[in-house]
């Protein structure tokens, strides 16, 4: 089932930075890629990702950017009772 989101331009400007960032982690550059990837566009986020957004925004030492970047990702993921229902 298809999202009404979209990445906002606060939230890509937030991945645009991570992206850019030499000291981001690797699971924050993913989910800032997919979060960026989703801008202007009705894509979903994986399963993966989803997982991997889910461990940046519980990770204390992640950046204020990559939370939101991570959270941005997240908002996109599939619904997990949805697709248990196909």
């Amino acid at each position: 089932m298809a999202k009404s989101e979209s990445t906002s331009k606060k939230a890509a400007s937030s991945a645009s930075k991570v992206l850019r960032d030499p000291k981001a982690s690797k699971a924050e550059k993913s989910v800032a890629a997919s979060a960026l990837t989703q801008k202007g566009s009705m894509e979903m986020t994986s399963a993966k990702v989803a997982a991997t957004a889910s461990k940046v925004l519980r990770d204390p030492k992640a950046s204020a950017a990559a939370k939101s970047a991570a959270a941005s990702a997240l908002t996109q993921a599939a619904d997990k009772k949805a697709n248990k229902k196909k």
